[in-house]
């Protein structure tokens, strides 16, 4: 029987990445996040995956319909688990803590691997266009090498680093490519790297995500990077759309809620539905009456022309924004005739102009568990906030900032076959 390979999760945000390295068959010895609401997330997700070990999903599906509480959840599960993730900000203030953490987890053993990617503002383009700086002389520009003293301390067999692509063009204040710096402080603590730019999009996510991920290997030589599989399900974005129920804006809940019965293979086939746990996080956001009348006309131009509303063309009374020659597309409809959409990012915590349900009855923008569907995260996925209380803008947050699930797995199985 081959020996489980065991992660390390840094900066794990909500754990997608992580979720798709489970799913690709690995096992995760510690997630690291400042985060404190994707933290509680990640320790329910925790619990999920210890309870369904041991068979007693019951006690999630208790949790999830509100049984019992989320700390009373927590107590079913050995203590290891919970505090497996671990709430802290990746900095020389706090590294020394953490990898007392680590180490206890560890117990001697190797470390096989080490996943994760700092936070992609500072890299991305259009972060620095919003910047008035350009994101020089932010702090997160350097948070590879708190990830560089990891990789260091514990030489795991290979390293994942997944990041924006305006990663290739950012630069520092002396002119100076952030990603070269990456490449060179990797090669001089023993590893050789490659990089591949992926889009989601081609390993069966229905989302336009493209990212960097690079891959590095203790004293590798060149020529090793683990292509992952192509996937494309020949499935359309209103496939994650069709089975939920139909909500008006304000509508909805963060607990279980009826799906309606609809034959979809996507949802099936991608590892999203679920048919032992309840769907979560159908909830809308309330909105303006003038944002839903933007929003009709935004469906209406593409469900009659196939065209996108360019803010300028919006009636004089519509228009309540300074700026009319940049983000001209602001608001955006989630097409369910495309086989992908358009990328879901952080901002639709802020608001939900840039994605609007296609469907005009509805006429609202996506809830949670849609953003999460094209994530690929699955259904039984719950977002947590910072206190008991759900929110929707934590979750929205945690969404938006994830890698999708999917894409994880994919790199994750095809390392697994190097492996064995």
């Amino acid at each position: 029987m081959k020996k489980e390979k065991i992660f390390l999760d840094l900066f794990a945000g909500a754990g997608g990445l992580s979720e798709g390295f489970i799913q690709g068959g690995l096992k995760p010895l510690a997630h690291v996040e400042i985060d404190k609401a994707a933290c509680n997330t990640l320790k329910t997700r925790m619990s999920y995956h210890y309870l369904k070990d041991v068979e007693k999903l019951s006690i999630y599906n208790d949790y999830l319909h509100r049984n019992i509480s989320r700390s009373e959840l927590y107590r079913t599960v050995p203590a290891e688990i919970i505090n497996s993730v671990i709430h802290s900000a990746i900095g020389p203030e706090n590294n020394n803590e953490i990898y007392k953490s680590i180490d206890s987890l560890l117990n001697k053993r190797r470390l096989d691997l080490i996943i994760g990617g700092p936070p992609c503002q500072a890299y991305s383009v259009v972060g620095r266009s919003r910047d008035r700086n350009k994101m020089k002389g932010d702090p997160r520009n350097y948070l590879f090498i708190y990830y560089a003293e990891f990789l260091k301390r514990y030489q795991p067999e290979y390293f994942v680093f997944e990041n924006v692509t305006g990663l290739k063009t950012a630069k520092n204040k002396d002119g100076e490519a952030y990603f070269d710096k990456m490449k060179h402080l990797f090669k001089d603590i023993g590893y050789e790297t490659e990089f591949r730019v992926l889009n989601a999009s081609d390993f069966g996510v229905l989302q336009n995500r493209k990212r960097i991920i690079l891959i590095g290997k203790l004293n590798g030589n060149a020529g090793f990077y683990p292509e992952p599989d192509i996937w494309n399900p020949h499935a359309f974005v209103g496939d994650i759309l069709n089975d939920l129920p139909e909500l008006r804006d304000g509508e909805g809940t963060d607990g279980p809620c009826k799906v309606r019965k609809v034959k979809n293979k996507y949802l099936t086939e991608s590892g999203i539905k679920s048919y032992d746990l309840p769907v979560t996080w159908h909830s809308a956001r309330p909105h303006t009456e003038q944002d839903k009348e933007i929003y009709r006309i935004a469906v209406n131009k593409w469900v009659n022309e196939k065209k996108r509303l360019n803010y300028n063309d919006l009636p004089d009374r519509l228009k309540t924004h300074n700026n009319r020659e940049s983000f001209t597309d602001r608001f955006k409809v989630v097409a369910d005739d495309l086989p992908y959409s358009h990328t879901v990012v952080a901002h639709i915590a802020k608001d939900g102009h840039y994605y609007i349900h296609p469907d005009i009855n509805q006429n609202r923008s996506l809830t949670p568990r849609e953003a999460a569907r094209l994530q690929t995260f699955p259904d039984d996925y719950y977002f947590e906030g910072v206190s008991e209380k759900p929110s929707r803008t934590a979750a929205f947050k945690q969404i938006g900032n994830a890698v999708p699930v999917l894409l994880g797995k994919r790199i994750a199985e095809k390392l697994n076959e190097v492996w064995n």
